[in-house]
């Protein structure tokens, strides 16, 4: 049977504006090491939402196709095509993959850190309009390039959970590495209650914390982080200083252990040093772009606190995010993160709504019409 030559595809061309459905080309010839796969799930990410409304944007970048959160079915493979355990991948498997690095600057080859990758390629770094096209989530078939990292998916992950590991997922995994894990016992502050805050509780909690603080908004989202594994939530809507009481008071005074950063207002920095214990870590997570945060470097220096940045993650975060979700699978209620997924002419109302704080993940199902109906597993 011969490739699709075209894919549909929902396309950002104007920031804030519905994405428009497209039909975009695909690449005449699958390159070696490179993959053309039906896209069966993609999971919204925040960066998505961020990327829509203009709150993050690349010069020159649009048109573009959002989604780096999916998974799909393998149509063809170019040869030698191999994922990164080194194992074949061929038409009909199941693979998600990690954002391409290119293998020789600096923080490729020297850090030996492909987060650091100096040109990493998100399929929302690619325009539309340019070869090889397809590379965004919202698409019915992706192209996968030759330096994407990419992993076949155990069957008993579902493609929701393993959508989720390509950022989300790893990315709090990353960044509880990136402090050295939790200790059995401690005190955990979350900052955020999106997926990303929502998830991390449910990570501090199985990782063995004791206390377990998410705070963030609004009360549904608090509601389903204890739901998650919060011993606590702590409302945006009190006072600053209200909220460093709270902590305080239920930390038994001592502050928190570790502090994560999953929410990125201005305010989450100085609160974060306030939150936390003497000696505790602080993970900044959530805080993207340029504009400069006070805080107080003396605090830092008298608590002798540790800060530490994590950036996202690689393919080795992916797989752990992966093997989590498998092992945990029964830990708790996981697909409640989850929206009734819709196809592409449906996503630039999830990501409306998902701007609203009306869903904690939305789904695409590119396999859907526009009148929807079974979707992903």
């Amino acid at each position: 049977m011969p490739l699709p030559t075209k894919t549909a595809a929902a396309v950002l061309s104007e920031h804030g504006r519905p994405l428009s459905q497209q039909d975009v080309p695909l690449p005449e010839d699958v390159e070696p090491g490179a993959a053309l796969v039906r896209v069966t799930c993609v999971t919204l990410c925040g960066t998505d939402v961020h990327l829509w409304s203009g709150g993050m944007t690349f010069p020159g970048m649009l048109p573009m196709i959002l989604g780096h959160e999916m998974v799909g079915e393998v149509v063809a493979a170019g040869p030698g095509t191999v994922d990164t355990l080194g194992r074949a991948i061929a038409a009909g498997n199941r693979i998600g993959w990690s954002e391409s690095t290119c293998g020789r600057c600096y923080g490729c080859t020297i850090l030996r850190e492909p987060v650091a990758c100096s040109d990493r390629g998100y399929g929302f770094r690619q325009r539309s309009d340019q070869p090889p096209y397809a590379t965004g989530g919202l698409v019915e078939y992706c192209y996968v390039t030759p330096g994407a990292a990419k992993l076949l998916l155990p069957n008993d992950v579902k493609d929701t959970w393993a959508a989720m590991s390509g950022c989300a997922a790893k990315t709090v995994l990353r960044a509880v590495d990136r402090c050295g894990g939790i200790r059995a016992g401690a005190s955990v502050v979350v900052q955020g209650a999106g997926a990303l805050g929502i998830f991390a509780t449910a990570v501090a909690r199985i990782s063995g914390a004791g206390t377990v603080i998410t705070v963030g908004g609004p009360d549904d989202r608090l509601a389903a982080a204890t739901r998650f594994g919060a011993t606590a939530t702590v409302s945006v809507d009190l006072t600053a200083e209200q909220r460093i009481a709270r902590v305080h008071e239920l930390t038994n005074g001592a502050g928190a252990d570790y502090v994560f950063d999953f929410a990125g207002a201005p305010s989450v920095g100085a609160e974060a040093i306030a939150f936390a214990a003497q000696r505790g870590t602080i993970a900044i997570v959530g805080s993207t772009g340029p504009q400069p945060t006070e805080v107080s470097l003396g605090t830092i220096m008298g608590k002798e606190l540790t800060v530490v940045g994590s950036l996202n993650g690689d393919i080795a975060d992916y797989y752990r995010a992966v093997e989590f979700f498998r092992t945990f699978a029964d830990r708790l209620p996981w697909d409640e993160l989850f929206s009734p997924p819709v196809g592409l002419a449906k996503a630039s109302a999830a990501l409306e709504s998902m701007e609203r704080l009306g869903q904690i993940k939305a789904v695409i199902d590119p396999r859907l019409s526009a009148a929807d109906g079974a979707g992903a597993r």
